[in-house]
């Protein structure tokens, strides 16, 4: 009877103690034991693969954050315009009412103006 790897394979499965030596043994030789490492190191992060990740995260959202202010500051600058407009439409209606009170303002005391001042010159002129 000859045995296939699959039975040895279900041997160890079924075999806590056989599979424990058998990793002993692997780990024992230095040529297994730098194969082991190897496999495993290309599935795992280093710390400064990690730090690599982080700065570049970081670099990421202060991108986003800075997409993100400059959006804002473009709506508060688009809400400012605004507002200057209608301040500058306000400003022309009250300059249009003054301009109507100025002249009420002379179209009435002119006339006051020169009759005081006809007065004065016939009271002076006048003996």
């Amino acid at each position: 009877m000859s045995i296939t790897a699959e039975d040895v394979v279900k041997l160890f499965e079924q075999d806590v103690k056989a599979r424990k030596r058998l990793a002993e043994l692997l780990v024992g030789e230095p040529d297994v034991r730098l194969a082991i490492i190897n496999a495993v190191l290309r599935d795992v992060a280093t710390k400064e693969d990690l730090r690599r990740m982080e700065t570049a995260a970081r670099e990421e959202f202060a991108r986003m954050a800075t997409k993100e202010e400059l959006k804002d500051l473009g709506d508060r600058i688009s809400k400012l315009e605004d507002r200057l407009s209608r301040v500058e439409e306000r400003l022309s209606r009250v300059e249009g009412r003054l301009d109507v009170l100025v002249r009420s303002f002379f179209a009435l005391n002119v006339p006051v103006l020169v009759a005081v001042i006809g007065i004065l010159l016939k009271m002076v002129l006048a003996p």
